[in-house]
């Protein structure tokens, strides 16, 4: 089978990552084998490219994303998945064994690992053919898409983990969504408007504002802009807002806690500016700030966001769709963040 595979690290994408020929994997005896039909990016594609900021087994398969359909099922696969099946994956690999997650937090699991990311050798989504844990495939409803599925899958659970599971977001509250016009703002957006919320949304330009007002948002601000803080404070009348949803980082970070309510609350998955912030500790105690942090999600979670794509509730948005010879290109975009949605490649076309 065809594979993008890269044997060392660079900052260079196209210096490294490679379209080879490699075996197509069994599926272990828990395993199912998927044909893959489409693929979508994700930063930590580019932290395994980098080598940053953690170690990764090597070569790797890059790839957290996917859909396609299942080819073969492992003689242990006890649940109703089977060949034929279209499927999506959810990329939390963990024990199922320990308390955190037969409590329901299988994100906690100390054993937890992100798919196509931390696991290898050569074992991730940019590929022909992949294989996973029964317990980590979903079923996608025939209306469906491949596409929209691969575009969904980590940003769509994720984010409702952030909203949802941590920051227990209810009907009416103001939300603030950093980085709208990215995969994980374009979700965050449409689950927050799920809830009847009134959501302010921030990008990097008038265009990528323009779009997540499409999306829904009721207000948009330029994130790039020094006094960004003081349009959103404006816009809430000065009330600021109930929940912050978080992705950027050190350079968003301390302005963002200033903007909370009382008992306001910020929740981070990520920080792609940086990770070495600092807040002023009196909106912590002063104001019963809650600082919440969230990792992926749950399986029932990742269902729950795709029975709403299937409603047409929560409508994912690709900006680019690359045959599979061109993967690389994908990298270089999204490095570059010049992109409004995500991107997906489609392994079976060349």
């Amino acid at each position: 089978m065809k594979a993008a595979v890269y044997r060392e690290h660079s900052k260079d994408p196209r210096q490294v990552v490679k379209i080879e020929d490699i075996d197509t994997p069994k599926p272990k005896a828990n395993e199912v084998l998927i044909k893959v039909e489409a693929a979508s990016y994700n930063y930590n594609d580019l932290w395994g490219i980098w080598g940053e900021p953690i170690k990764i087994p090597m070569p790797h398969i890059s790839g957290s994303d996917i859909a396609g359909t299942v080819v073969e099922v492992g003689e242990n696969v006890t649940t109703n998945i089977k060949v034929g099946d279209r499927v999506a994956s959810h990329p939390n690999l963990t024990c199922r064994v320990c308390y955190e997650c037969t409590s329901g937090r299988e994100y906690d699991c100390i054993s937890r690992k992100v798919w196509g990311f931390q696991t290898g050798p050569l074992w991730g989504g940019f590929a022909q053919y992949t294989h996973l844990p029964e317990v980590n495939v979903v079923k996608l409803p025939d209306n469906v898409s491949f596409t929209d599925a691969a575009a969904i899958c980590m940003v769509g659970m994720t984010a409702w983990h952030m909203l949802v599971t941590r920051a227990k977001i209810r009907p009416g509250q103001t939300v603030l969504i950093m980085g709208g016009g990215s995969g994980m703002g374009i979700a965050g957006i449409q689950i927050a408007k799920l809830f009847n919320c009134d959501v302010i949304a921030t990008a990097g330009n008038k265009d990528k504002m323009d779009k997540c007002l499409e999306l829904g948002a009721d207000h948009a601000v330029n994130h790039r802009e020094a006094d960004w803080y003081k349009k959103v404070r404006d816009i809430t009348n000065r009330q600021g807002v109930d929940i912050i949803y978080e992705h950027i980082g050190k350079t968003v970070f301390p302005q963002e806690v200033g903007l909370l309510k009382m008992g306001g609350t910020l929740v981070s998955t990520g920080a792609t500016t940086g990770y070495d912030s600092a807040i002023d500790l009196r909106y912590l105690f002063f104001r019963g700030t809650n600082l919440l942090g969230a990792t992926q999600g749950t399986k029932a979670g990742l269902e729950e966001v795709i029975r709403w794509v299937s409603k047409g509730r929560i409508k994912p948005v690709i900006d680019t769709i690359l045959p599979f010879g061109n993967m690389v290109e994908g990298h270089v975009k999204m490095a570059d963040s010049q992109l409004f949605g995500k991107i997906v490649t489609t392994p079976q076309r060349l």
